[in-house]
Order: C-alpha cells, then structure tokens, then sequence
C-alpha cells in the first residue's frame, strides 16, 4: 500500500490556486515564489500518483480528480482550524475568523449592523462575509465551505438544518412617477400590462414570489411580461428607479429609496407576501468553538 504524506501548507497552496485559477496570483498570496509554489503542486500530483490541475493558457483549472481533492483539502483545513480554536477556548480566548455566507438580503441590508454589534462583544472574532444568491449559499454549506449561511428559504436538504431568523415582507415595487404609484392597491391582473423584472434562479426572492403569485393564479408566471433577469436586489431596483419595468422586492432592499420619494409601493389585492430568513448549517459537522458563538448572537439578534 502506498502512503500518501502532505504537508497542511501543501494544502492551503492548492486551494488557493484552485480558487484564484493562477499559479502567479496564488503564489502572491500564500507569499512564495511560483517556481515554489508550482513545485509543491507537481509533488502533490506524483505522490498521489493523479493529476490534480490542467493548464488552460493563463488559466488553470482543477480535474475532476482536482475537484474532489480540494474539496477534501478544505474540510481538512477546516478540521485543523477547529481544533486549534477548540485549544484557545479551552485556554479562555476567542480570537480567529469565521467565514459566513448569506444571500442578497440578509448579506447586504440585514447582516452588516448585526456583524458591528458581533464585533463590539467579541472584539478579536474576525467575521467573512460571502453574499450570493440562498440557493449557492445553501451548496457551499453542504459541501463544507463555509460553516453558517443566512438564506431567503427554508432548505430542504436533508443535510441542513434550519433556524428560523427574521421575518421580510416582499412588496410590489414600481418607479416613484409610474400611473401605478398612485393607487393604493391593484389586482395581480394589473401587473402583466407592465415590463417586468425578476431576480435570477436561485434567488430567495424570487422563489417566494413565484409561489404567491402562483396561489392567486397558476399560469401568472407565464403571463408576466419579463423584461430583464438581475442578479441582484440592488440591480432591480436600479432599473426600477431608471423605469425599466416594475417588479417585486424585498421591502428591507428598498427602505433608503421609499424614504427618498425614489421607488413606491403598491398593495396587491388579497396578497400578502411575506417569509423568514433562516440561518443554516450542516447537521453532518458540529459547531466550532467560534461558530457557536456567532449562531447565539444571530439567534437572538
């Protein structure tokens, strides 16, 4: 039987020219010299006896064996880093980093007070914010890239485990002068006269507004005329406020704009879209010492 012997810094090498597809931008950041860098990789691949990376011009990219390799690299890493905070906490510090994920919501108009306040309580915790659409999020959580995500739906992965956060209201959105502003309430018959514009698949947003505006009429969706798909609350928003079309939003994302007199809202009859946020983990890996305290803190935030 073969062994194969690495080393944890052979590790954190190939991870970072996974992640930043470069041999030159990876050695910058683990501070060594490419020849070093594409020296420690090449050993990599001849003690397992596989080829971890292609080469595509200026580009790399992991083989499928490369993929299953980082992913595996990473939980190892993450192991090493539990244990060394388990030790510190043992010791009575709490000091390191904990790397988050959220979606558009919670990431960009939600999370960045709360991570303030985080910081205020324990000064030496270093928070990661990663913001992406829920259904990413909910991925890297499962495969162990980041511990704790915040996403705009409940999972239903059997890995997940779910704790419900704060409540959001999604509201129809349209540009401040549009004829719409100016009514108090319309039917959901009303919107399909309009350009409309949706957050992409995978969106929190999106996925709670398909299914109320399916309730009230199942073929709505079809009938919507879509007229751009945006990967961000922000995106929409923009376009709202430039005219573009009208569309339904998470009514935290445009607080700033209702109070500015730049977008308004408009009720939808016998509509009432509302949902929760929810923090999530794997239920397949226990908490670190670090983590721990972050679920505490949201939990009661």
């Amino acid at each position: 039987m073969n062994y194969f012997n690495f080393e944890f810094k052979d590790l954190e090498i190939f991870i970072k020219v996974v992640e930043l597809q470069s041999f030159t931008k990876a050695a910058r950041a683990v501070y060594l010299a490419q020849a070093s860098v594409s020296e420690r990789i090449l050993n990599l691949e001849r003690n397992l006896g596989i080829k971890l990376l292609d080469r595509l011009g200026r580009k790399v990219v992991p083989t499928k064996a490369g993929e299953i390799f980082y992913r595996k690299a990473l939980k190892l890493l993450h192991m090493k880093t539990n244990i060394q905070l388990e030790m510190a906490e043992l010791l009575g510090s709490k000091k390191g980093e904990i790397l988050i994920g959220a979606s558009t919501i919670p990431g960009e108009y939600i999370l960045p007070k709360i991570i303030r306040e985080f910081n205020k309580r324990f000064p030496n915790i270093r928070l990661n914010l990663q913001v992406s659409d829920s259904k990413i999020i909910e991925e890297k959580v499962i495969d162990g890239e980041i511990e704790l995500g915040v996403i705009g739906f409940k999972s239903s992965k059997k890995e997940i485990l779910n704790y419900k956060l704060w409540k959001d209201e999604l509201v129809l959105a349209v540009p401040f002068d549009h004829p719409l502003s100016k009514v108090k309430s319309i039917k959901i018959k009303d919107i399909l006269k309009e350009p409309f514009i949706i957050r992409e698949r995978g969106s929190g947003t999106l996925k709670y507004m398909e299914e109320y505006l399916k309730r009230s009429d199942a073929k709505v969706l079809e009938k919507l005329k879509i007229k751009a798909i945006l990967g961000s609350s922000t995106a929409v928003k923009e376009a709202i406020k430039e005219g573009y079309g009208i569309s339904i939003l998470s009514n935290r994302a445009i607080e700033t704009e209702l109070k500015m007199g730049l977008i308004s809202t408009v009720k939808l009859e016998n509509v009432k879209m509302e949902r929760f946020f929810y923090l999530i983990k794997d239920k397949r890996r226990s908490f670190s010492p670090l983590s721990k305290s972050l679920y505490q803190f949201l939990i009661s935030a």
